[in-house]
């Protein structure tokens, strides 16, 4: 009997708690959803499950090996615990709303801008479909850096942009799924 316990593929629910919270706050930045009704929907999805569950298919993959995976996830998990605090923190006064926070939430993107292109070149070895998200992603943070620099239009493009990221990590999230339980290609991650 072996001692090594097998465990599930991390990377379905990782990107699952991904796409969520990227689509609920995308919603909010595409002025879909106005922040004050939405605002505690897409607070405690960030906090609960883009932030701490994700955190958690983070360490998974540290276990299986992956480490494009645990850095991934374990890092925009991170993201999105640290963007809901912010925005708490700032929605209870702790923050004050001044030029020089707002300038300081778009260094906080510029830096994540700067994570994901990393990460956006090592998706190119992964699969076209993960590709796919990190490019949409990519292009997302650009947009919102852009925003939070003095041109708000930009945060509204990057949230009908962030709802495409989503769809593509679900689709990504979909086919991990699917895939392993029909023990086939029934979702194809891969151009044919």
């Amino acid at each position: 009997m072996s001692d090594k316990v097998k465990i599930a593929d991390p990377g379905p629910l990782g990107l699952n708690c991904f796409a969520l919270t990227t689509f609920l706050l995308s919603l909010v930045n595409a002025g879909l959803i106005d922040m004050e009704a939405a605002g505690h929907v897409w607070l405690t999805s960030g906090l609960v499950f883009g932030g701490i569950v994700q955190i958690m298919a983070g360490m998974w993959e540290f276990k299986t090996g992956n480490l494009f995976g645990a850095t991934a996830f374990s890092s925009y998990g991170s993201f999105w615990v640290s963007l809901s605090l912010i925005t708490i923190f700032s929605n209870q006064g702790y923050i004050p709303d001044t030029e020089v926070n707002t300038t300081l939430t778009g260094w906080f993107l510029v830096a994540w801008t700067i994570f994901t292109f990393y990460m956006w070149i090592g998706s190119f070895k992964v699969n076209t479909a993960l590709n796919v998200t990190f490019t949409l992603l990519l292009i997302t943070f650009i947009l919102l850096d852009i925003g939070h620099f003095g041109y708000p239009i930009f945060n509204v493009i990057g949230g009908y942009v962030g709802i495409l990221t989503a769809l593509a990590a679900w689709y990504t999230s979909a086919a991990g799924v699917l895939n392993m339980v029909f023990k086939e290609t029934v979702v194809p991650v891969n151009k044919s």
